[in-house]
């Protein structure tokens, strides 16, 4: 039985709100209870580590006594300095915690056993004065002899897990870093157990104390140990006629620079700020320049060169970056309302402007290469198709009026240059910080899109259209319409759902599908798919914050496409419904859907799920391309009513709507999958900083769900790695999946706090939005990305813990 300190609950006149802080209590200490197993767990594999360090040093130090010695007594002792004295003390620490935490109840006190461990940190310190020298030692033994490079490669740690003969293989000198990580995360381990640890709780100002060891020496060596990282700082700013200018990514020699491109009415100019000097006006370098007249874009050796490819930044790293950007941002609004220091407001602001600038630099990925016909090559990358045709159509237009080449001498190069701070037109970089306080922070929550059909076209095309939106200051691609062939006139009447993250435009981009690579112009072969027309419309709250659908025109290059849209805001969009008739299985619980099915997992789930892998695991932007609206209810209409009729009708239907229809469902869940119970373990426990700690409270967590849920994300999590497998084709990756599933498999049904409409908070309301969705995202990455997760036991036991507290 789970006894309760009642002692500790706060008196309240209202019965509700005291067993609340009883169930609030409890679940703080259940989760203090699963991050010490974490820990413990952690405990075992470091100590497995040092003991592959210990295994070979015993007989080394034995041989260099002998008449054959592999190394010398000396370098034996350089080497494996401090090590045993090291696996000494985890050794003591690890045989202390287990018993206190295998015996478990919640006034358990382990806080004098981190306090002893902080004390003894300072055996870390010989050991990281000496770890260079140890390892440069153990690299001149390994070149001077076979044998003991043979055994630095192939040295064996023991399963923590499994407990048997199994080993992976280790170097030594992977082996020998060990202790410096786990040094430096001695900190972050603490923090974590103190997050999670009441302040009433006797371990609290223990723990306290053992953290202000910890961190004391750790600032004593953390410049010997931690590389210094450089923050990435991208400046504000940057006869003939200045035709169009703005920011641009540049790729030179492999790194990223962030350009101002000036395309005046004869030339391009790319340019870069200089630093500016305290009361000196800004200035500009000029990095090159081409004549319009001697501009191609593609090289004029070879029409299908597609010259050095871009490198792409992993969706994680641009996830990681926007997560610092609403944490900053949060932080300001924070600082705004306190009142506090103009010093410590500026402070955030650079930071924010940093990141913001980091994020704009890495984000694009779409290559604009310009050529000089003297075989120069330069490469621009942008987010959008939008932009990219824009340079394009602009650099073509003024090419028509050009015919001469020509050269500038260093006095017209730098005239020219100079001139570009009083003619240019954009004027700051598109980052947020840059804004006025007063200036829209753009709509968060979902805009519903109907394209309907478009007409003007002059021949028979195959025609679809793509829709973007701009987020976190950089442009992406939402959604894409089916083709329709050989038309003029083409009726797609497809409707998409769209996140908005800060978005305050929408763009329209209408193309042509080629078939056939060779039928394009040689300056077209980067493009593939010609784009007919273009436009964008202004994402305005007055207009949208109406129910109702709105009907717009969108004219663009002479065509014109018919659109419809309407804006949920992130309050009403994100409330899951439960379903008034128990009889069908959309929006009812997933208990009473397997318990009436006799199943394990959801007959829907399984149909659609078997339908996709049977034609959808190479369609590209499966489960991120929206599926027509109307099919999707078609779907679910089929299968509230009956199951087979669901079967013969997804037979013949689009798979993204098979997709769609599939996501729905988790979506439209009373209760998400992930249970409103345990979602904020979930997100205390993916925000854990250690990572054996953080695996093991995350599967003890995973294990504790109904088992109607665990089997089902169990049954989608393959699904999920399958299609995975496909990213080459199907480009779509772990992270990509995880983006699009995670907010729909952890949404809590309801939130403690209603959000207030008022724009003087919106920025704030949005980001802790975009937080919380980032933490959702994590959570279903996390476990996508573990190589295997043990399956349910039968008696539904956590992995080190009785159910009995």
């Amino acid at each position: 039985m789970v006894s309760t300190r009642w002692s500790n609950v706060p008196y309240c006149k209202n019965c509700s709100t005291i067993l609340k802080a009883v169930r609030d209590s409890d679940k703080g200490l259940e989760m203090r209870k699963w991050v010490l197993s974490g820990i413990l767990t952690s405990e075992e594999t470091y100590l497995s580590h040092l003991e592959a360090l210990l295994l070979p040093m015993k007989p080394l130090r034995a041989a260099a006594t002998t008449s054959q010695p592999v190394i010398s007594v000396q370098q034996v002792d350089i080497i494996f300095f401090r090590v045993p004295e090291l696996y000494q003390v985890h050794r003591e620490f690890y045989q202390a915690l287990q018993p206190r935490v295998q015996q478990w109840i919640h006034s358990q006190c382990v806080g004098d056993l981190f306090q002893k461990l902080a004390s003894q940190l300072g055996v870390y310190r010989a050991f990281v004065d000496n770890y260079k020298s140890a390892v440069e030692t153990a690299e001149r033994c390994c070149q001077g002899n076979a044998q003991f490079a043979e055994i630095s490669e192939n040295l064996k740690v023991r399963s923590s897990k499994e407990m048997k003969e199994q080993a992976s293989k280790h170097t030594l000198e992977a082996l020998l870093y060990k202790p410096v990580d786990r040094v430096t995360r001695s900190t972050l381990v603490l923090h974590d157990l103190l997050k999670h640890t009441p302040t009433n709780h006797p371990d609290y100002p223990l723990l306290q104390d053992a953290l202000r060891i910890s961190q004391s020496f750790l600032s004593s060596i953390n410049e010997e140990i931690t590389p210094r990282r450089q923050s990435v700082t991208v400046k504000k700013g940057e006869s003939r006629q200045l035709v169009k200018d703005g920011f641009l990514v540049e790729l030179a020699e492999g790194t990223r620079k962030l350009r101002h491109v000036f395309l005046f009415t004869d030339l391009l100019l790319c340019a870069k700020l200089k630093k500016q000097a305290p009361g000196k006006p800004q200035q500009y370098d000029c990095k090159w320049y081409i004549p319009l007249a001697d501009l191609s874009f593609q090289h004029p050796e070879d029409m299908y060169d597609t010259g050095q490819p871009v490198p792409v930044v992993p969706d994680e790293d641009i996830e990681a970056m926007k997560i610092k950007i609403s944490q900053i941002k949060n932080d300001v609004q924070r600082e705004k309302k306190g009142g506090k220091s103009n010093k410590a407001l500026e402070r955030l602001r650079k930071k924010l402007s940093e990141q913001e600038s980091l994020l704009l630099l890495t984000s694009p990925t779409m290559p604009l290469r310009v050529h000089n016909r003297n075989g120069k090559s330069f490469m621009f990358i942008t987010s959008s198709d939008y932009e990219r045709a824009e340079w394009r159509e602009a650099m073509r237009e003024q090419q028509k009026k050009c015919f001469k080449s020509f050269a500038l001498s260093s006095v017209e190069l730098q005239m020219l240059t100079n001139s570009c701070v009083k003619l240019q037109t954009v004027h700051s970089i598109p980052l947020t910080i840059n804004k006025e306080d007063d200036e829209s922070p753009g709509l968060y929550g979902f805009l519903n899109i109907i394209v309907h059909s478009a007409s003007g076209f002059r021949q028979s095309a195959n025609l679809y259209c793509t829709l973007e939106v701009d987020s976190y200051g950089y442009f992406v691609n939402k959604a894409k319409t089916r083709v329709y062939r050989d038309t003029t006139e083409p009726n797609w009447n497809e409707e998409f759902e769209i996140e908005l993250e800060g978005s305050q435009t929408l763009r329209l981009l209408c193309y042509d599908k080629c078939y056939d690579k060779a039928k394009l112009g040689k300056d077209e072969a980067e493009n593939v798919d010609k784009i007919m027309g273009k436009g964008q419309i202004q994402l305005d709250l007055g207009v949208l914050q109406e129910k109702d659908w709105q009907r717009a025109v969108l004219p663009m290059n002479g065509i014109e496409v018919k659109l419809s849209v309407k804006f949920t805001s992130r309050e009403f969009s994100l409330k899951r419904m439960p379903s008034r008739k128990q009889t069908g299985v959309y929006g009812v619980k997933i208990g009473v859907v397997t318990k009436r099915e006799r199943s394990k997992v959801p007959y829907l789930v399984r149909q659609c799920v078997e339908e996709i892998e049977k034609r959808g695991l190479d369609e590209v932007g499966i489960y991120r391309v929206s599926g027509v609206a109307t099919d999707i209810q078609a779907l679910k209409a089929a299968f509230d009513s009956n199951d087979k009729d669901a079967s013969v009708l997804m037979s013949d239907m689009d798979v993204n709507a098979i997709a769609g229809a599939l996501k729905l469902y988790f979506r439209e869940l009373p209760e998400p999958l992930f249970t409103d119970e345990l979602y904020p373990s979930f997100v205390e426990a993916i925000a854990l900083s250690e990572p054996v700690a953080k695996e093991s409270c995350m599967l003890n967590i995973l294990q504790t769900l109904p088992e109607p849920n665990l089997n089902t994300f169990l049954f989608l999590l393959a699904h999920l790695k399958r299609v995975a497998e496909m990213e080459p084709v199907n480009k779509m990756s772990l992270h990509n999946l995880a983006t699009v599933f995670g907010p729909t498999l952890l949404r809590p049904s309801e939130k403690d706090t209603k959000i207030v409409a008022n724009p003087a908070v919106a920025i704030t309301m949005s980001d802790s939005w975009s937080l919380e969705v980032m933490s959702q995202v994590q959570v279903l990455l996390y476990f996508l990305q573990l190589e295997s997760i043990p399956k349910p036991d039968s008696k539904r036991q956590s992995l080190l813990f009785s159910t009995e507290v």
